[in-house]
């Protein structure tokens, strides 16, 4: 099992039914899902983009993404309806808290200059989302095979009913807010 996992029903739950007074244990928030997504911008013009960002994404999340298409034509980028510009991956359960313990233990703490992630990035229903400026903060990417640097966008789907349940959840978890 998961030593985040193991955390979390051990330690985790007791301490937040103690926070925020649940009746049940069942009431205490949970990390559902995470979707790490990937624009590539660049795939309407070069279509060999995207087979490397499908592959750098499969590295890290550690299951194979789906490409998103555009839902709807822009003449300015020179983009027409259904074409692929982005991957996208969606982790649940074991692969999830694997993912999660990584980000939080070895991937954030490799950033430059890093002071911890914001506090202002849940939206209001306990969901949290983190923007990575580049992916060579993953130990699975090599750095010498990296042909254009690329950032992500990592959303966190809690159960939590309010931010403020949504915070100590990842706080308790380990992820480094700014102070």
């Amino acid at each position: 099992m998961n030593q985040l996992k193991a955390l979390y029903k051990k330690d985790i739950v007791p301490s937040m039914v103690e926070k925020f007074n649940y009746t049940s244990v069942m009431e205490a928030p949970k990390v559902e899902k995470i979707i790490i997504n990937m624009g590539v911008g660049e795939a309407v013009q070069n279509a060999k983009v995207l087979d490397t960002a499908v592959e750098e994404l499969t590295a890290i999340a550690g299951q194979k993404p789906i490409v998103t298409r555009a839902k709807k034509s822009i003449a300015a980028f020179r983009l027409r309806e259904g074409m692929p510009i982005g991957a996208k991956v969606t982790l649940r359960g074991e692969r999830m808290y694997d993912f999660l313990n990584k980000l939080i233990n070895v991937s954030l703490p490799r950033v430059r200059d890093f002071r911890g992630v914001s506090k202002n990035a849940f939206d209001g229903r306990g969901n949290y989302t983190l923007g990575v400026k580049e992916q060579l903060i993953f130990p699975e990417i090599d750095y010498d095979k990296v042909t254009k640097v690329r950032g992500m966008d990592i959303v966190i789907v809690t159960t939590a009913n309010s931010d403020e349940e949504a915070r100590e959840l990842l706080t308790q978890m380990g992820m480094p807010f700014k102070k």
